[in-house]
């Protein structure tokens, strides 16, 4: 029996390497591209979070290049390529301090109501949890398996929406604007959650296919890979498993305070003829939106009936939405309620 062929050949290394290895100065071709395609996905971004726009949000997504020089510290990794390594890791870093910056100056020339903690886009970026590693892990499998595998490479488009890289960080800058740091500092876990996991899956992936023995064939630089940078890639995911095993904690508390507080924030609403629209619990806080006419309802039975059902450790947000149909007239300085 021959020797089964490797699906991995000599140009598909280089081709690996030009399409990661982002060119160092900002005018080459490879190094603009990222930086403007970066800033455009971060305007969409920030945009679609203080909207509260999912579609939006998706389509930054699909326009972020972060997942390049990501991948490419995985390639750096397996072929020994030092000066590729420290690029991808300055490109990752640099990238990410300028989508918190943007997002942090965007959101300044926002006017928003509040601090965003009825924002569905943003609540989903501030719980990580294990569940969000593994989904990071079979992502940056995609990703790699998609990179080594030209036939496979129409898959990509659907790993930059299943993958979440620009999203959190603006959601960093975002609520730092607002003074939420320990919830900006949630959604910056996820984003290193995410990086960790396509880092390490993605080495995983290019070892298995022999990308780097091929290298050494063809003749590709593969210099030796020291001890030290296997055990940080491998200590990666240990490190990001702690505090999001803390946070699939906090969130199944979150879960059980939601459903003990929907009920009592019920009935208060109801004893004065308004009506609760929404009770939300993220990172401890319970944020109650409740409807009705006016004169508004007093939030202070809510926390006492809160406090007898033992939530009294919870901050309570309280949001007011005066009901009712106002109808006013053109060429009218008065309005008033309709009748009947």
């Amino acid at each position: 029996m021959g020797k089964m062929p490797t699906p991995v050949k000599a140009d598909d290394v280089q081709r690996m390497k030009d399409a990661l290895f982002i060119e160092p100065w900002v005018r080459t071709t490879s190094a603009s591209r990222f930086w403007v395609l970066l800033s455009l996905a971060t305007i969409i971004a920030t945009s679609g979070l203080i909207a509260d726009s999912t579609a939006t949000v998706i389509g930054a997504m699909i326009v972020a290049p972060l997942m390049t020089p990501i991948l490419g510290i995985a390639l750096a990794v397996v072929l020994g390529h030092r000066s590729g390594l420290l690029r991808s890791i300055v490109f990752v870093v640099g990238g990410a301090l300028l989508v918190i910056l943007l997002a942090y100056l965007i959101s300044r020339f926002n006017f928003h109501p509040d601090d965003y903690a009825a924002n569905t886009q943003v609540s989903a970026r501030i719980s990580p949890r294990l569940i969000d590693l593994l989904a990071a892990l079979a992502t940056g499998t995609v990703g790699a398996f998609a990179l080594v595998r030209r036939d496979i490479s129409d898959t990509l488009p659907g790993v930059a929406i299943a993958i979440s890289l620009v999203p959190p960080l603006a959601v960093v800058g975002v609520l730092l604007q607002v003074g939420r740091v320990q919830d900006a500092m949630q959604a910056l876990l996820l984003f290193g959650t995410n990086v960790a996991a396509i880092i390490v899956t993605g080495t995983v992936v290019l070892a298995l296919y022999r990308v780097r023995m091929i290298a050494i064939e063809s003749g590709h630089v593969a210099e030796g890979i020291g001890k030290g940078t296997i055990a940080v890639i491998a200590s990666l995911l240990v490190v990001v498993m702690v505090p999001l095993a803390i946070g699939t904690i906090n969130v199944a508390y979150d879960q059980y305070v939601q459903r003990t507080a929907e009920p009592i924030a019920t009935e208060w609403a109801k004893s004065v003829g308004w009506e609760v629209a929404g009770v939300q619990v993220v990172n401890r806080e319970i944020v109650v939106t409740a409807l009705g006419p006016p004169p508004e309802i007093k939030a202070d039975g809510l926390r006492v009936a809160l406090n007898d059902a033992g939530l009294g450790i919870n901050d309570l947000v309280v949001r007011l939405v005066d009901g009712g149909t106002r109808v006013c007239p053109a060429k009218s300085s008065t309005c008033s309620t309709p009748t009947g």
